[in-house]
């Protein structure tokens, strides 16, 4: 089990909404958890990654948080920011 997946199953057991409304917000979801485990994983805080991104920590906290049709230039720029790459995979 990767971390991610720790994570998913650690949510779900605290938060009963969380858990019911996973699997519609899934794909959203899924995008801002692994952006958010990269961030804590450099070691940085939002507000770290908004000055590096010259933007807002509400800003690095949505993309987090709330990550719906964003575009693959702002996956890529978080990444980079936080010293990793993207990997797209059509599979």
């Amino acid at each position: 089990m990767d971390d991610l997946d720790k994570y998913i199953e650690h949510r779900k057991k605290r938060s009963k909404s969380f858990s019911n409304s996973f699997d519609a917000g899934y794909h959203e979801f899924k995008i801002g958890a692994i952006l958010k485990l990269a961030r804590e994983k450099s070691g940085m805080t939002q507000d770290e990654v908004a000055r590096k991104l010259k933007t807002k920590k509400t800003a690095i906290s949505r993309i987090e948080n709330h990550a719906e049709d964003m575009k693959l230039s702002t996956i890529e720029r978080f990444a980079h920011a936080v010293g990793k790459e993207v990997k797209l995979q059509v599979v």
